[in-house]
Order: C-alpha cells, then sequence, then structure tokens
C-alpha cells in the first residue's frame, strides 16, 4: 500500500527520522511472519514513541476504573485510542459494559480553522482514507466479539462536527456521566465547545486529558482550557515519557 499524499498532517519529525520510520512501515508491510502469529509479533514494529502513547492510555485508563461513567475521545481519526480503550476495558474490566466508549469526529479532517488554531492548521488537515468510518466499526467489532460479554454493543462514533453532536447526544442521553474526556481536535472552537458541554456530567474523580497542551504550534486547546475552566483551579500533570500529553483530574 503506498502514502496517500492527500493526507496533510503537521510533524516535527527530521527528514532522517521520517526514512527510518517509514522503513520500519515497510518491513511491517512485507514482513515474513505468518499471518497466524503476525498480531501477536506487533511489538517488532513499535517505535518508543508509540509504545509510550500506549503506556499512556494505560495509566489513564487505570485512573477511571473506580469512577462511573463513559469514556469520550474528541478526536478520533484513524481510531487506535479507541482500539486500546476497548482492550484496556477487557484487561481491567471486564465485565463493565456500562463503561461505553464514545468517539466523536467528522472523520474528513479539520472542517475548518479559526485565528485561535495559529497559522500552522489548515482546512482538511489530518482527513483519513475514504469510508474509514465503516473500517473503523468493522475493527472495533473484533474487539467487541475478542472480549467479554460480546452480545452487548460497547462503543460507538459519532460523524460531524461535536460542537453540534454532543449536544445533541448528551440531550438524547441525560444519564451519561463522563469518566475521561481526551481531547485532540487540536481546534480551538470544538474543544471549547465540548469542554463547556461536558462539565455537568464530570463527576469527582473525572479525568480530562489532552493530546496537546502549551504546543505553540497548537495553542488551541491551552486557550479553551483557560477559557472553560481556568489553568490555576486544577493541577495540570503531564506524562514524563510524552513531551506534550497531559491530564487533570476533577478532585
Amino acid at each position: 500500500m503506498t502514502e496517500d499524499r492527500s493526507i496533510r498532517t503537521l510533524v516535527g519529525s527530521t527528514q532522517a527520522e521520517a526514512e527510518r520510520k517509514q522503513a520500519l512501515a515497510d518491513r511491517l508491510r512485507a514482513s515474513r511472519l505468518p499471518d497466524r502469529e503476525l498480531l501477536d509479533n506487533l511489538g517488532l514494529y513499535l517505535t518508543r514513541q508509540t509504545l509510550s502513547r500506549i503506556n499512556f492510555m494505560q495509566t489513564l485508563y487505570a485512573m477511571i476504573v473506580p469512577v462511573h461513567g463513559v469514556i469520550m475521545e474528541f478526536g478520533v481519526r484513524w481510531g487506535q485510542n479507541m482500539a486500546l480503550f476497548s482492550n484496556l476495558r477487557g484487561i481491567h474490566e471486564p465485565y463493565n459494559y456500562n463503561r461505553k466508549i464514545l468517539g466523536f469526529d467528522t472523520f474528513e479532517g479539520f472542517p475548518a480553522v479559526a485565528p485561535e488554531d495559529g497559522v500552522g492548521p489548515r482546512a482538511g488537515d489530518y482527513g483519513v482514507a475514504e469510508n474509514w468510518m465503516e473500517e473503523l466499526e468493522d475493527i472495533l467489532a473484533f474487539h467487541t466479539l475478542n472480549a467479554p460479554i460480546p452480545n452487548k454493543t460497547k462503543h460507538q462514533l459519532v460523524r460531524g462536527d461535536a460542537s453540534q453532536t454532543l449536544p445533541a447526544y448528551l440531550e438524547k442521553h441525560p444519564e451519561t456521566i463522563v469518566a475521561l474526556a481526551y481531547f485532540d481536535f487540536d481546534l480551538y472552537t470544538p474543544t471549547r465547545d465540548c469542554l463547556e458541554a461536558v462539565l455537568p456530567h464530570l463527576t469527582k474523580g473525572s479525568v480530562l486529558a489532552c493530546d496537546e497542551l502549551n504546543m505553540p504550534e497548537f495553542p488551541c486547546e491551552t486557550l479553551a482550557l483557560r477559557e472553560v475552566l481556568g489553568l490555576s483551579r486544577y493541577a495540570i500533570r503531564r506524562d514524563p515519557s510524552n513531551p506534550l500529553t497531559s491530564w487533570l483530574v476533577v478532585e
């Protein structure tokens, strides 16, 4: 499979780093491991950065095991976090079918950008392959079948502008408690709107996590968090193995 050059992302890798990463991806695509063993040996192809992110998701999930409520991800893209959260639920609380995992995304890249988003992002950035949401549904369905209580669907993908789709979801589901909200929109307006929308649905112990706080290239998350919550009201903690990911706990 060749790279889709129409999908634009902003990366900070050097040319040499990008070439080494491409070489590893080529090895994965051409792997001589038998298909029946490939998934069991993906650690061969995990980079330090990828493994650090997986460990970070594990840290977040461990925090919310005693907290009632759902997981919401704002900015799903390819859906790796959705799959990780599904599997972490199967590890930490396999019979908690009430821990629904919800993902909000346009699945078409950035719909628009605002002045608060900085000079780098452009409309259409961070798109995905055509019909990717449907393929992701199939992948998440596999993880459902690979876990206890497979007869209950424990995830939902919500397509569209989350500034509209999240309030609509919460109006339809007033019972919602949010144990973990993960923000990775990279855009100011939907981040602000979704922060405001989830606030009444948080409880003590709920975790709010952000992918790009304090990042000059994407100032939007910091601006939205400062406007909605205030930076001095909560202790913002960072993951020592990642330069940008962080979280706060509602006390």
